[in-house]
């Protein structure tokens, strides 16, 4: 007689338990991020929550759309931070060139010692 292995019932990403923690982080990070808004933090504090939902968003996808098992000659957390840092390079590097074109300056003006007033 042939041996007979069981097929493996698959489970959909959404469903497993792995599927409810990232969802569960993404809903925190969104959380955060929008909290971190309203309250006006500084910038970093923002950026940096929003580049990690970005990464979130895109595991889940990947997850969802079973890329992982599809393509195994690739190493996905090299090749999603290389993708997501070069986008947040370019964001960040359009920013810094608008507000250098407003206030060309800076935001720090230092001026010599001579031409400060001397309050009396």
């Amino acid at each position: 007689m042939a041996n007979v292995q069981p097929k493996i019932k698959h489970r959909p990403f959404c469903f497993s338990v792995k599927g409810h923690v990232k969802m569960l982080r993404l809903a925190l990070t969104v959380t955060s991020m929008t909290l971190f808004i309203i309250a006006e933090a500084p910038e970093p504090y923002i950026v940096i929550t929003g580049f990690e939902v970005t990464v979130i968003l895109f595991f889940i996808l990947l997850y969802i759309l079973r890329l992982d098992r599809l393509m195994k000659w690739l190493f996905w957390p090299l090749l999603v931070f290389a993708l997501v840092t070069a986008v947040c390079c370019l964001a960040d590097g359009a920013l810094i060139y608008r507000k250098l074109l407003f206030n060309p300056s800076g935001p720090y003006q230092k001026k010599p010692v001579h031409e400060r007033k001397v309050v009396l």
